[in-house]
């Protein structure tokens, strides 16, 4: 019994060895609007830049940023790469769903892109939508464990219903053709709450799950959209962190971060520690 035993503790220490560790997270930046009175970007980069580093992300979707806020966060997170392409070009127009990662921890293997539309292999409009809008993911693999999964980075449309509706479709049909059976981690800003049709698409699929119900007591003193306001009342989710079940979920929480009274972006940061089988 005491060999069959020590044999059971070997295995399970081997498991866990075996076993990755990693920081997700999905932060809409909020674009750089000269007309934010306020909160203009050249005061919020730092704050950003020093949110990400001192949250330890291991990967982080960021949404919104346009392409010299991207660069500003690369300049100031030298410690991480990223991935993504403008959403009106394909190129460095736009608003970018860049995935950032620690270079020291991971090896990007594969990249790309592809449209929340009826033509999602190019630029463009998708159904009742007011902007183009873009998913961008990367292929990553751990340097030490040699384990495998794809990030994939999105911003739903504010506005067409059909759209977003649409878009949770396509977001599980392009993850099944470019991922198959590997992991992979989903997050973004999908503009809609634990209410809506296009999260319970995604929510109740048989690929993918919010992390927000598998995780022991999660921390949601507030919803993931502040709109720059401290007595903003809203409770609603907005920005989410879905995987498939190749994750366990050890903590999850909104990051209320703020500094000198003011906030970091409109959205607050969602963080979710999982473990990687």
């Amino acid at each position: 019994m005491r060999i069959i035993s020590n044999l059971l503790v070997l295995c399970f220490i081997g498991i866990i060895a075996q076993s990755q560790s990693l920081i997700a997270g999905t932060f809409n930046v909020r674009y750089d609007n000269k007309g934010d009175t306020g909160n203009l970007w050249v005061d919020r980069a730092p704050i950003c830049a020093n949110l990400i580093r001192f949250h330890q992300f291991d990967i982080v979707g960021t949404q919104e940023g346009l392409r010299n806020q991207i660069d500003d966060l690369q300049s100031m997170l030298p410690e991480y790469a990223h991935y993504g392409l403008g959403r009106d070009d394909g190129k460095a127009a736009g608003e970018h769903s860049s995935i950032f990662y620690l270079k020291e921890k991971f090896i990007a293997k594969d990249s790309g892109d592809f449209w929340l539309s009826e033509t999602p292999d190019k630029p463009g409009f998708g159904w009742d939508a007011r902007n183009n809008r873009i998913c961008s993911w990367v292929k990553l693999t751990t340097r030490t464990g040699n384990k495998t999964f794809y990030a994939f980075s999105v911003h739903f449309d504010h506005r067409g219903v059909i759209a977003r509706k649409e878009s949770a479709k396509l977001i599980l049909q392009k993850i099944k053709t470019i991922a198959g059976k590997t992991p992979v981690v989903l997050v973004g800003d999908f503009n809609g709450g634990h209410q809506s049709e296009w999260y319970n698409t995604l929510n109740n699929s048989d690929d993918l799950k919010d992390v927000y119900g598998k995780a022991p007591s999660p921390y949601t003193n507030n919803g993931s959209f502040n709109s720059f306001q401290s007595r903003n009342p809203s409770k609603e989710i907005i920005d989410h962190i879905f995987t498939t079940s190749h994750f366990k979920v050890k903590r999850y929480g909104i990051l209320t971060d703020t500094y000198h009274g003011k906030f970091p972006s409109d959205h607050y940061p969602v963080l979710a520690e999982l473990i990687l089988w």
